[in-house]
């Protein structure tokens, strides 16, 4: 039962990634993470009543979990309102390392052969994902020159890119190492609360972190991003998949290493949302990286 409930969290991961970029596209990135968060906490209000009787060491350390989810949140936001969301998607695969290697020297867990293997396998992935085939690149000028684009704007471009997508690829991990360090606190705390106390608190302090960062900055947040349907719809599937995940954290047989391959199938969520909703091109090379970053976490996950 933790697996189906990790796969549902994975496959809403996957969908939430889309939907952030198509939010992005009508407010900032400030906007949406605070009336997301907001609106998550509100769902959250009900579970009150069961979100009592920790003791002050807890409350420290839901509260550092939070911290890590407020910063590693921006990071992700930012990536993904540059990145291409299917290479979004994929880099996103990288807190599976992190997050199995926490797994193994926090929690004590083990590794078998074939599940090193199947780490191997996704990190071959991930390596292939850096290395756009030469066929891809020559496809990718051709169709700037046919659009008319000059050979010097062509040659400034791809300069361009390629000297600032490495600051949002860094965004990318780091959120990615953010989330793995939380993930793996997730196993701890639920060892001794319930799923409820867990996800009020920890939306309670997330929204008073972005609170207090608008109040610092002097961030602007209009009215008009309540009427950005995607937000609602990004804060209803974050509360039921974060809902999930805390349950399936809480069976005493669940393993954080393999808990963290199972995320990842929402991967090809995120890719094909590239392909068929924001019609990114050469989505299929990525989709390729995807399909062997698949086959590590399937070989990984039912390894013994």
């Amino acid at each position: 039962m933790w697996m189906l409930l990790v796969l549902f969290y994975g496959v809403v991961k996957g969908a939430r990634e889309a939907i952030k970029k198509k939010a992005l596209e009508k407010n900032s990135v400030i906007e949406v993470l605070v009336v997301y968060t907001l609106l998550s906490f509100i769902i959250c209000i009900p579970q009150v009543k069961d979100a009592g009787g920790l003791v002050t060491a807890q409350y420290l350390w839901i509260a550092l979990k939070s911290f890590c989810i407020f910063i590693a949140w921006i990071c992700s936001f930012k990536a993904i309102d540059k990145l291409p969301i299917s290479m979004y998607g994929v880099l996103d695969l990288s807190r599976v390392l992190f997050a199995t290697s926490l797994g193994v020297l926090i929690l004590g867990e083990t590794m078998s052969l074939l599940h090193i293997t199947g780490l191997l396998i996704v990190l071959l992935g991930l390596v292939l994902l850096k290395f756009k085939p030469s066929f891809i690149k020559r496809a990718e000028m051709k169709e700037m020159l046919e659009s008319g684009t000059a050979m010097e704007k062509v040659r400034e471009n791809t300069h361009d890119v390629n000297s600032k997508t490495w600051i949002y690829v860094l965004l990318a991990f780091t959120s990615c190492i953010l989330n793995a360090v939380s993930g793996t606190m997730d196993k701890i705390l639920m060892r001794d609360m319930n799923s409820s106390q867990l996800q009020f608190w920890y939306m309670l302090f997330l929204t008073l972190y972005y609170v207090i960062y608008v109040l610092v900055t002097c961030t602007k947040i209009r009215f008009s991003v309540f009427k950005n349907g995607w937000i609602w719809l990004l804060a209803v599937l974050f509360v039921a998949a974060d809902k999930a995940l805390f349950i399936a954290n809480a069976d005493p047989s669940s393993r954080v290493t393999v808990m963290t391959l199972i995320k990842q199938t929402g991967t090809i969520v995120t890719i094909l949302a590239g392909k068929f909703v924001f019609k990114e091109k050469h989505v299929g090379y990525r989709l390729f990286c995807a399909l062997v970053i698949v086959s590590g976490i399937i070989l990984g996950t039912f390894a013994k």
